[in-house]
């Protein structure tokens, strides 16, 4: 990528085409207003980065099918209760008003794809995005009832048969069976997944479950199924602004022009050299592999994912024509032209920008880990009753009155006692002590009293302070307390 921006072996812009009036036909006109896609078919390939990229598959896809099905304790081990405003994450129990960690989270993540992009391209998008994931298990699933590429190209072209007519529906029953039950799991994040299977069952699922089962289904089924690529290419925003990201120490997928061209077939047993011909025997499987259907051979384009299946074709290929490996290799456009070693990259990768994002990453985390390790199992809301700001009662005291929503954020009954400062006198009127449920919460109504004209007519600062009974929790509010003139 060049200082401009514009991403080097990328075709030049087109000049300005003319108008044309909307009256026009279309076959009428100079050009389309758009190009239409050719379907792609990606060739299946043995090698390092396709062994990962399944790994990641099943890494992936292991934690978000299994994790619902954890338990801790008596409950869910991950579930967000969004009817009862519970969050549960293993042991912890996390309330709405704690949209903090959340927050600090996305941030966490926001850096991390920027510290990714920096050092070695679109490693996520190429490895663990769940588009690639679910594509690459349709994928498969494709391969094993439709045969190999050759053979879908083929099945395509032929016209309607019985076979044609039972593979494809095969085929899309498997991926329809792989969608409903991702939507399912997904669901059974927000559902208790158990209570979810036996709704199922028992063909009782509410409305709300039965259309978001549907409905992450049916987003499975339409992108990895049928778009695909078309997402990366032209949904996806992070294919857009990467290039703000990309400098010429990026690791990316690199084709080798100095050693590849001049590009063309030969014999094994035949001198390249003398014959005036680079590496490359333009065999095309790093197109074939590609499973967004580009030609890494034209340079960095923004459609590449990153996935390193076109190194994996390419060193096949070179080991059976007896060349070195690395025609298409990881290396950085500064590496690539300078003839860098690996240890020369290796340097490279640790300049300030990467080591700026790795030192704000790493004090982002620690400190999302610490507010977490130190956080009060208690939160306390005040709310004052504006039915009665305050009045005067038996005995010749001024009464204030509160609700105080008082939220048990540990897995055990809790007994918490109520006290208040900040003026002489004042006083609990009401009850002191209270019991909250595990994972609970409740309005409790709370009566402060002081003796009528101990204080200046005002509003006065004071404070409910909230103890847990045999424990260390304890929690300090604010509040005010009226005195009328």
């Amino acid at each position: 990528m060049d200082e401009s921006g514009q991403q080097q072996g990328a075709p030049a812009p087109r000049a300005a085409r003319r108008v044309i009036p909307i009256a026009a036909a279309p076959q009428e006109a100079d050009g389309a207003l758009y190009a239409a896609s050719k379907k792609v078919y990606p060739r299946s390939i043995q090698g390092l980065f396709s062994r990962w990229r399944w790994i990641m598959v099943f890494a992936t896809q292991l934690v978000f099918y299994g994790l619902p099905w954890l338990q801790w304790g008596d409950r869910q081990s991950v579930l967000f209760d969004l009817a009862a405003r519970r969050f549960y994450l293993f042991g912890l129990v996390l309330y709405p008003q704690d949209l903090i960690y959340l927050a600090g989270l996305l941030v966490i993540c926001a850096l991390s794809l920027f510290l990714f992009t920096a050092v070695a391209g679109r490693l996520w998008c190429g490895f663990s995005c769940p588009q690639t994931v679910y594509t690459e298990i349709f994928m498969w699933v494709e391969q094993k009832i439709e045969g190999n590429r050759s053979a879908r190209i083929r099945l395509d072209g032929e016209p309607l048969s019985m076979e044609k007519l039972v593979k494809k529906w095969f085929k899309h029953l498997v991926w329809i069976g792989i969608s409903l039950w991702t939507g399912f799991t997904f669901v059974g994040y927000f559902t208790p997944i158990r209570d979810l299977g036996m709704a199922f069952l028992q063909t009782q699922m509410g409305s709300w479950e039965v259309f978001w089962v549907f409905f992450y289904g049916f987003a499975t089924y339409g992108n990895a199924g049928f778009m695909r690529e078309q997402v990366c290419k032209y949904m996806c925003p992070y294919a857009r602004f990467q290039s703000a990201m990309f400098d010429r120490d990026t690791l990316i997928v690199s084709y080798d022009p100095q050693r590849g061209e001049p590009r063309g077939p030969r014999r094994k047993d035949a001198d390249a050299k003398a014959a005036g011909l680079g590496d490359c025997i333009d065999c095309s499987l790093c197109v074939q592999v590609c499973p967004v259907g580009i030609d890494i051979r034209d340079g960095l384009q923004y459609e590449c994912i990153g996935c390193g299946l076109c190194v994996d074709a390419c060193n096949s290929v070179m080991d059976k024509v007896g060349y070195p490996r690395g025609l298409i290799r990881y290396d950085t456009q500064n590496g690539m032209a300078a003839r860098w070693t690996p240890r020369q990259l290796l340097r490279r990768v640790l300049r300030p920008r990467v080591l700026i994002y790795t030192g704000v990453l790493a004090v982002m985390v620690a400190g999302l880990l610490g507010s977490l390790v130190v956080r009060t199992p208690l939160k306390v809301d005040v709310v004052r009753d504006r039915a009665s700001l305050a009045r005067l009662v038996e005995g010749g005291r001024l009464e204030n009155v509160y609700r105080l929503q008082i939220m048990n954020a540990t897995e055990r009954p809790q007994r918490y006692r109520i006290d208040a400062r900040g003026l002489d006198g004042l006083a609990v009127a009401s009850e002191t002590q209270v019991e909250i449920g595990p994972a609970d919460s409740r309005w409790v109504a709370v009566r402060l009293q002081i003796m009528d004209g101990s204080a200046t007519p005002g509003s006065h600062a004071i404070h409910f302070d909230v103890r847990q009974e045999g424990g260390g929790a304890q929690v300090s509010e604010k509040a005010v307390f009226l005195v009328p003139r």
